[in-house]
């Protein structure tokens, strides 16, 4: 998980921001992502980011072709990486399988 304060246009940063998920969809043991924006303030930012496994993000980000990337998010904005790891079952709601659209994150 990566929290993001963007000190710059918020375009800008998602143009930027979709550029390295790009890069990062490529990596092996990527398995998804999803950028949330904070409903209140269009500065702030939340990335939730799923590896196959600890060793697969760090190669990742060790990469040679993430050092790029990491300046131009850093130019854009401060940010607060964190490495989490699952404490239980991913739970779904029976009504978000039947379609019942996007909801709100929380």
């Amino acid at each position: 998980m990566n929290r993001f304060t963007v000190h710059a246009s918020p375009d800008e940063f998602e143009r930027v921001f979709a550029e390295t998920a790009e890069f990062m969809a490529r990596q092996d043991g990527f398995l998804q992502h999803t950028l949330l924006r904070h409903v209140d303030d269009e500065r702030s930012y939340v990335n939730i980011a799923q590896w196959r496994d600890e060793a697969a993000f760090r190669a990742a980000v060790a990469a040679p072709g993430f050092g790029p990337h990491a300046a131009s998010l850093r130019a854009l904005s401060a940010s607060e990486p964190s490495l989490y790891t699952p404490a239980a079952p991913t739970r779904r709601s029976p009504l978000a399988e039947a379609g019942d659209g996007p909801a709100a994150r929380s």
